[in-house]
């Protein structure tokens, strides 16, 4: 699929739900990309190892304004991957095994959390209150 026809198809999606931006869903796909790229060989990944490899290419690329980027696009929970991804299947963008379903991104994994931990607080360290 060239990129022109993938945002036309994004724009598609968008005009029946609106609640994701357009960078939303490159990011999804982009962030698949790294994940499926990082495992030793390629094969169809979990929503949790999607959430998980997602979480790592948002802190590469955005530093510790990663969970901001997301959730400035409508991104705040694992459901909310999970509603994108489905929404590109429908597309005929990806495609889904048989056992995949919307409920595997519930998850208790706490998105602004599993974003920002790693990185060093300095209100903590000074002892200002947040």
């Amino acid at each position: 699929m060239s990129a022109g026809e993938f945002w036309v198809a994004v724009e598609r999606i968008r005009a029946g739900d609106q609640r994701y931006a357009r960078d939303a869903y490159a990011f999804v796909m982009d962030g698949l990309d790294h994940t499926v790229s990082a495992l030793e060989e390629r094969r169809h990944v979990s929503g949790q190892e999607l959430l998980e490899g997602l979480c790592v290419f948002a802190r590469d690329r955005f530093g510790m304004l990663a969970f901001d980027v997301l959730n400035s696009w409508g991104i705040t929970s694992g459901r909310d991957v999970g509603e994108i991804v489905f929404h590109l299947i429908d597309a005929g963008i990806l495609s889904r095994q048989e056992e995949d379903a919307r409920e595997d991104f519930d998850t208790p994994l706490d998105l602004k959390r599993a974003l920002q931990d790693s990185y060093f607080d300095l209100t903590d360290a000074a002892g200002f209150d947040a």
